[in-house]
């Protein structure tokens, strides 16, 4: 059965993104609901993660990426391919980690507490199916030991998501 442990402050963060991984793919289990799936996981990581301000799911809908399930403040409804931080992820397909997001071209500001940002590209087979974002308050909270853990929670979304 699965047990939401949240990480002590002086968890390394491999061994926290493992348990995490672990944790997703028992909520996962059996259940292939797409948003069933994504906000049991935007709540597993908000409760997870240190120094998150936003967790969630932005889903691709053949022309935008539309606001899925997600914790935190409320949160703009619809971003465009290529724009901000997400639509880059999205349109890029390459994981955005930014470490100072008044720094990033065109950022949309959602929360104005929000000053990092890592966004992961949700995509099956090619096509996209949307981002995984979380934003913090802390600048240059994410770095490659988060984009590691992100990408491979994000692939058990994918895999487990119909």
């Amino acid at each position: 059965m699965f047990q939401l442990d949240s990480p002590t402050a002086t968890a390394r963060k491999p061994d926290t993104y493992s348990l995490l991984a672990q944790q997703a793919e028992a909520l996962f289990h059996g259940e292939t609901d797409r948003i069933a799936n994504a906000a049991n996981l935007a709540s597993l990581i908000w409760h997870s993660l240190p120094d998150l301000n936003w967790a969630g799911f932005y889903l691709y809908d053949g022309r935008e990426l539309v606001l899925g399930p997600f914790m935190g403040k409320p949160a703009c409804v619809r971003i465009a391919l290529g724009k901000g931080v997400c639509g880059t992820a999205a349109a890029q397909r390459e994981t955005q980690v930014v470490r100072d997001v008044h720094a990033f071209p065109g950022h949309i500001a959602c929360d104005a507490a929000s000053n990092s940002e890592i966004v992961v590209p949700l995509v099956r087979a090619g096509q996209l199916l949307g981002v995984l974002d979380l934003d913090s308050p802390v600048t240059a909270r994410f770095d490659e030991e988060d984009r590691a853990g992100l990408e491979r929670v994000a692939a058990l979304w994918v895999q487990a998501s119909a």
